[in-house]
């Protein structure tokens, strides 16, 4: 029987007993919090694992204890320079790998960016959207042949899905008003669709696609707002929940936040995740339409599931970056 997992289960909780030798994982974002986490957990149980980040100096800082673990257990980590925000370095780092030729059985696409002020990407996309989603976007589908038949995608997107669905009419806000949470709702919401259209694509050959939520981490991703935000949105949130019922929100150690990562790579089936979103080691259940719940409750919107939205930002995507993928 498999072991049942929940919000406080840790990466090491979720990956007890499982031998990880022989497989070949990519994760991006490896210069501070999941990332360097969940780098860590997979090369402690025998991964080779390829580590993007876009400050390398950075990341081998961060990734130090990494390098040692790998050591220890006969695994292989390497670092690769990727800035999702600047779309002719997502494709250098895309023609690298896809030159080396070597295939990976799991892509975690955990690096991203949170409630920032404002701004442009390289190639003028509003930066949320264009660093969460299209440089994603990009990555993966330039190295899709390269992920194992019965590999899987994992994209990291958030509860903050809720804030907004995505608006393709408007992607970078040139005739709407900014805001830094409705943008990064926007972000996150194509990080679900594009894996529900990415899993549509190549499951015929076994290869799926998941989103997941990690949980409310205390991470670098909030250092873009102003000081006593987080604790001001924390309180709004707690009576909120308070006012809904909800337990209080307690935040999540970064080995709880990178277990659900974990286990949707590595440790669920990939007919359980597959086309889905998940969070607390588990596949979140659909919200009513209707219902009135806070940012940190569980449960994912429709709208982020919908395959007709994903269809159409996969097509609005392409155009954007212009190029088509199959």
């Amino acid at each position: 029987m498999a072991a049942n997992f929940g919000a406080k289960s840790t990466t090491e909780d979720v990956l007890a007993g499982v031998d990880l030798k022989g497989k070949r994982i990519l994760v991006t974002g490896v210069s501070a919090g999941l990332g360097v986490e969940t780098a860590r957990a997979l090369v402690a149980h025998g991964a080779d694992v390829v580590g993007a980040a876009r400050d390398l100096e950075k990341a081998k800082r961060a990734t130090s204890e990494v390098s040692k673990t790998a050591a220890e257990t006969g695994a292989n980590f390497e670092l690769l320079e990727l800035d999702l925000a600047s779309l002719k370095s997502v494709r250098a780092a895309a023609d690298k790998l896809v030159a080396d030729g070597r295939l990976f059985d799991v892509i975690i696409a955990n690096a991203g960016v949170m409630a920032t002020p404002l701004g442009k990407t390289e190639d003028s996309f509003e930066t949320q959207f264009g660093t969460n989603h299209l440089g994603h976007f990009v990555f993966v589908n330039r190295i899709e042949k390269l992920i194992r038949d019965g590999g899987r995608l994992v994209n990291l997107s958030s509860s903050g899905h809720r804030f907004s669905d995505v608006n393709l009419n408007d992607p970078n806000f040139e005739t709407t008003p900014y805001e830094p949470f409705v943008a990064y709702g926007r972000s996150k919401t194509a990080n679900i669709l594009f894996a529900i259209e990415f899993d549509r694509r190549h499951r015929d050959r076994g290869v799926r696609a998941t989103a997941v939520h990690p949980g409310g981490i205390a991470t670098e991703l909030a250092r873009y707002m102003p000081d006593g935000a987080i604790e001001a949105w924390v309180q709004q949130i707690q009576e909120q929940r308070t006012a809904a019922g909800e337990p209080p929100f307690e935040f999540k150690s970064v080995p709880e936040g990178a277990a659900t990562s974990v286990w949707a790579g590595v440790v669920a089936s990939a007919d359980e995740v597959g086309g889905k979103y998940c969070e607390d080691c588990e596949v979140a259940e659909l919200l009513p339409a209707e219902s009135q719940v806070s940012t940190i409750s569980r449960g994912v919107r429709g709208y982020a599931l919908d395959p007709e939205n994903a269809k159409a930002l996969w097509k609005k995507s392409e155009e954007m970056v212009g190029e088509i993928f199959a």
